[in-house]
């Protein structure tokens, strides 16, 4: 596996602290019941929902049963009788936001942890893993030669060992990602933890207003 990926870094400064969004109700109406089908009112319009089906706002249809529906909205699961309203037990997910400004060169940092220890690091979108070098390996206590599969990749500073391997949590602010796929490179390269798409691809991110954005819901 090549390691052009290593290459491209974004830097970055944590510009604000992490806050949650309120819980915002939504209005659920059973309005008729069909065998595996359902017309469901949801804050206002009607929906023809299927069994499996989902709505455009997240509401979906799990079972008809004689005269009530089970729907499922963000992970929460609802008995509605027919006719009946669902509001207060069904709510929108909770959002975790971090947001990084960029440096005077325009690029991203953070702090954070793995597996509970602190870590600083570059958020770089080009980075197909979380990668490290050997020495923050062995501060966190990850014997990557023992538990790491070994192959090699190309740096900057020619070919390196390379071990791939799974960190049981990697932390930015409140949001938390467990089982995070990484590589840890033997030597100092990269000299900052890379923050990469392995963690990134789980999560939102967003560029806005010259800001990166990292958002979690849960």
């Amino acid at each position: 596996m090549k390691a052009r990926w290593l290459l491209t870094l974004v830097f970055g400064v944590l510009s604000s602290a992490p806050f949650t969004n309120a819980w915002a109700d939504m209005d659920i109406v059973a309005m008729a019941l069909f065998e595996n089908k359902a017309v469901l009112q949801v804050d206002g319009k009607q929906r023809m929902l299927a069994v499996g089906e989902t709505s455009p706002e997240g509401v979906k249809l799990l079972r008809v049963d004689g005269d009530v529906v089970v729907i499922e909205l963000n992970g929460k699961r609802e008995t509605i009788a027919l006719g009946s309203h669902s509001t207060a037990s069904i709510a929108a997910p909770q959002v975790l936001l971090v947001t990084l400004a960029p440096d005077q060169n325009g690029m991203f940092r953070t702090s954070g942890s793995v597996n509970g220890q602190s870590m600083r690091f570059i958020v770089d979108t080009g980075a197909t893993l979380v990668a490290m070098n050997s020495a923050e390996a062995k501060r966190l206590g990850i014997d990557f030669r023992m538990v790491g599969k070994k192959s090699q990749v190309e740096t900057a500073s020619g070919m390196a060992a390379a071990f791939y391997l799974t960190l049981r949590t990697v932390k930015i602010g409140e949001i938390e990602v467990r089982d995070v796929d990484a590589v840890v490179l033997d030597g100092s390269f990269p000299t900052v933890t890379l923050l990469g798409m392995s963690f990134l691809s789980r999560i939102d991110v967003e560029h806005t207003g010259g800001t990166l954005r990292l958002k979690k819901k849960y």
